[in-house]
C-alpha cells in the first residue's frame, strides 16, 4: 500500500492533486487544517475486504442516520453562537448520505444518491453554548467545512460516472456546456427546459436560446436615461477605458456641454492627470474627489449636467478605504448608477470576489471588457444569469469610442460559442461541474 500527504489552499486542489498523482482507486484515510490550507493523507491500494460491502444493507444504512444525525446535532451546536454562524453552517449537509468509518475515494461505483431529509435534532440547552472554547469551535467548523468539500468532490464523481452510463445524450451537452465555461447550477436549470427534446441538435439550438433569454440586459441605455453613472470593480477590469469611451460615445452623439466627468482614484499612479487629459479632449469638465471629502458635496455643481461619469479605484476587499468609497455611492443624495465592471479575461474566483465585494453598493448591472481578449465567455455570463445582472455594454478593444457596444443577447451567446475551449473537458473538470452542482441550494443532477 503506497500511502501520501497532500498539501493545498483547500479541499478540493488537494482532492484533484490526489487524483493526479495516485489515480481515482486512491483512498482518503485522513485530513487536517495546516497553517496555509489543509493536509489530505491519501493511500493506494487500500484494503477495503474488512470494510462494510459495496450493497447497501440494514447495518449500513443504520449506521449512515447515526453519523448523519451527529453533524445535524453539531450543526445545532454552532447556530447557538449567533445567527450569523449558524446561518453559515446550517445548510451544510441537509440531504447528503454521509459515509461512516469508510475511506472516501477519490472514484467509485455508486448508484444514484438518496436523499432523505435528517431528523429534527433537539434543541441543545441554551447554556451550554457558553462554556464552548472558541478554537474548539473553530476546529468542529473547519472539520464540518472540509467533510462537506469532500462529500461534493466525491458525489461530484460519482454522479457524473453514473450519468455517462444511463444518459449519454445527456451527458455529451453537459460537456458542451462546460466547454463555453458555464457553471454546473446553470447547466443543470438549461437542461431542465429541454428534458423533451430528444434530438440532438435540436436540444442543442433550445439550450442556446434558453441561454439568450436569460441574458438580461437594459431596455435603455444608460447614456440615453443620463443621470449619475459609476465605474466600480477591482483594479485591472478596464473602468477608466470604458468611463472614457462613454464620455467619447456621449460628447460625439449630444456635444460636450451637457458631460462631467468625476474621479475618486487617488490611490494609483497617473489616474487623475489621465482623465484630466481625457477632459482636456473632449472639452468637458473633471472633477477631483479626495478620500474623506463628501461626494454630495462635490457633486453639486455638477447637477445641471444631464450625465456624470464617475471614475472609482480599484482597492481590496480589506482595504477601509473601498468600505467608504462604496458607502459614498450608496448615499440617498447621489442616486448613483453603479455598473460593476467585469474583465472577462479573469477568473471564475475573481469574478466571484468582484462581485461579492462591490455589490453594497447597489449595482444597477455590469459592463463586460476585453472581449476581444478572451478565451471563454461563459463564466462571466453565469454570474450575471445568476445574481441578475443586466449587461449594459460591452467592449472588445482599445479604441475610443468605436470598440463600445450596445449588449445583444442571441451575438453575445454566437460570441460565446464561437470562443469556447476546443479540446474536450477532462473528466476532473466534469467532476469539479457536478461538484459545484451538489454545492448550490437545489442539489439535484439531470
Amino acid at each position: 500500500m503506497q500511502v501520501k500527504r497532500f498539501f493545498a489552499a483547500d479541499m478540493r486542489q488537494a482532492m484533484k492533486l490526489v487524483r493526479d498523482e495516485l489515480g481515482a482507486d486512491a483512498a482518503i484515510i485522513g485530513n487536517r487544517r495546516i497553517a496555509g490550507g489543509v493536509e489530505l493523507t491519501a493511500a493506494l491500494d487500500y484494503k477495503l475486504s474488512a470494510l462494510a460491502p459495496r450493497v447497501p444493507n440494514m447495518e449500513l444504512e443504520d449506521e449512515l442516520r447515526k453519523t448523519q444525525s451527529r453533524i445535524v446535532t453539531a450543526q445545532a451546536e454552532l447556530s447557538l453562537r449567533g445567527e450569523a454562524d449558524g446561518n453559515t453552517n446550517r445548510q451544510l449537509f441537509a440531504g447528503l448520505p454521509l459515509t461512516a468509518g469508510l475511506p472516501l475515494t477519490a472514484a467509485e461505483p455508486l448508484s444514484e444518491p438518496t436523499y432523505a431529509a435528517p431528523a429534527r435534532p433537539a434543541p441543545a440547552p441554551a447554556q451550554s453554548s457558553a462554556g464552548i472554547d472558541p478554537r474548539a469551535l473553530d476546529s468542529m467548523r473547519f472539520e464540518l467545512n472540509s467533510l462537506r468539500e469532500l462529500m461534493e468532490v466525491q458525489l461530484g464523481t460519482l454522479a457524473w460516472n453514473q450519468l455517462q452510463g444511463s444518459r449519454p445524450a445527456q451527458a455529451n451537452l453537459y460537456r458542451r456546456l462546460q466547454r463555453i465555461g458555464l457553471s454546473g447550477p446553470l447547466s443543470r436549470d438549461l437542461l431542465a427546459m429541454i428534458t423533451d427534446i430528444e434530438e440532438p441538435r435540436q436540444a442543442w439550438r433550445m439550450l442556446l436560446a434558453h441561454l439568450a433569454r436569460m441574458i438580461a440586459v437594459p431596455e435603455v441605455e444608460p447614456l440615453e436615461e443620463g443621470g449619475v453613472i459609476a465605474m466600480v470593480g477591482p483594479a485591472g477590469m478596464g473602468k477608466t477605458t470604458t468611463l472614457a469611451k462613454l464620455a467619447a460615445r456621449y460628447v460625439l452623439k449630444y456635444g460636450a456641454q451637457n458631460v462631467a466627468l468625476v474621479s475618486m482614484d487617488s490611490f494609483r499612479i497617473g489616474a487623475q492627470e489621465q482623465l484630466k487629459t481625457l477632459g482636456r479632449i473632449l472639452n468637458v469638465p473633471v472633477t477631483h474627489v479626495d478620500p474623506g471629502q463628501s461626494l454630495v458635496q462635490a457633486l453639486d455643481p455638477l447637477l445641471r449636467k444631464r450625465v456624470v461619469l464617475i471614475d472609482t479605484a480599484g482597492l481590496q476587499a480589506s482595504d477601509p478605504a473601498l468600505r467608504m468609497q462604496l458607502e459614498s455611492l450608496a448615499g440617498r443624495g447621489i442616486r448613483s448608477k453603479n455598473y460593476l465592471v467585469l474583465a472577462t479575461t479573469s477568473q471564475k474566483q475573481v469574478l466571484t470576489a468582484a462581485y461579492h465585494s462591490y455589490k453594497r453598493c447597489g449595482l444597477a448591472g455590469c459592463i463586460l471588457t476585453k472581449l476581444d481578449e478572451t478565451a471563454s465567455l461563459g463564466e462571466v455570463l453565469s454570474l450575471a444569469i445568476s445574481h441578475e445582472l443586466p449587461v449594459a455594454y460591452l467592449t472588445d478593444g482599445p479604441r475610443i469610442p468605436d470598440d463600445l457596444h450596445l449588449p445583444r443577447r442571441h451575438q453575445l451567446v454566437s460570441r460565446a460559442v464561437s470562443v469556447q475551449m476546443q479540446e474536450e473537458p477532462s473528466e476532473e473538470a466534469m467532476a469539479d461541474m457536478f461538484a459545484d452542482i451538489y454545492h448550490s441550494p437545489t442539489k439535484q443532477v439531470g
